[in-house]
């Protein structure tokens, strides 16, 4: 089909589209439930021409013309509208599911990206502490002598706890806005901040396990840092779905591809700031 006849099939269509679009952006005459659906299945439809135009004559002038009409019915149907309890209980019990069922496989393997290499780290420090002094970053070296006189540096004073959590948990954030912002380096930059993390992690764990006081540093992981490992997880999970949209954009052009993948991210991480905000209120 080329482009003189895509205009003759579908033109009457993209016509009622634009006089529902106007009809929606005049507030003085809203539209009707009937004329609600129609709008939405003639959005649909023309996103559909849009796509065809796009990959049969990306130049022609009716590709320009479908592309602005499409613009403009989604921020008709997509409009602002005021923040309610009912949207936000919808988002709790159907929005935020989906999207994880649809990110489920990602969020897993970055969780694996994480864990594995801690285990790996902690059994390598828990059985050679030496090994502390290569596996472990340059800027936690200094923690070893602490830990190697049965130490936590987390022992501190009641004053000082809150500035301590709030540090820690800046850091968390930190590293959950890494793991989703390298999804856009084709999903590199996750994987490096999922494993660098757990090696560190694992390592401390392993170390302190050595020495008598694992247990200390659990009881403070346990109790800090659950929520934020998981928002760490969910992040990375975002971020490699942004990855494989670039790799893989499968039948959709990279761009769209990507526009869908960061739609589900952001689903996805919508829900942890609630955990992340309950956290910081602590």
């Amino acid at each position: 089909m080329n482009a003189d006849e895509l205009l003759k099939e579908q033109r009457p269509n993209w016509e009622r589209l634009t006089r529902l679009i106007e009809q929606a952006e005049n507030k003085a005459a809203p539209l009707s439930p009937e004329q609600v659906q129609l709008l939405g299945k003639l959005y649909r439809a023309t996103t559909s021409d849009l796509a065809l135009a796009k990959r049969d004559f990306p130049q022609h002038k009716v590709t320009l013309y479908l592309n602005q009409l499409v613009a403009r019915a989604h921020a008709a149907i997509y409009q602002g509208e005021p923040l309610s309890l009912r949207r936000v209980r919808r988002y709790a019990t159907h929005g935020f599911p989906q999207a994880f069922r649809a990110t489920w496989p990602f969020t897993l393997t970055a969780a694996l990206l994480f864990i594995l290499p801690a285990l790996f780290t902690g059994w390598l420090t828990y059985t050679n502490p030496e090994a502390a002094r290569w596996v472990l970053p340059a800027g936690v070296q200094e923690l070893i002598p602490i830990v190697e006189r049965q130490e936590l540096w987390l022992d501190m004073e009641p004053s000082e706890r809150p500035f301590i959590s709030s540090a820690i948990m800046t850091n968390n954030i930190q590293v959950s806005f890494l793991a989703f912002a390298g999804g856009m380096l084709a999903g590199l930059f996750t994987v490096y901040v999922m494993i660098f993390n757990g090696l560190m992690l694992g390592g401390l764990t392993g170390l302190t396990g050595h020495y008598g006081v694992g247990w200390q540093l659990w009881e403070f992981v346990i109790g800090h840092g659950v929520v934020e490992l998981s928002v760490i997880f969910f992040a990375g999970g975002a971020g490699l779905r942004l990855g494989w949209a670039i790799v893989r954009p499968g039948l959709l052009q990279r761009r769209d591809a990507l526009q869908v993948a960061g739609q589900q991210a952001i689903r996805l991480l919508l829900g942890c700031v609630p955990p992340l905000g309950h956290r910081g209120s602590h």
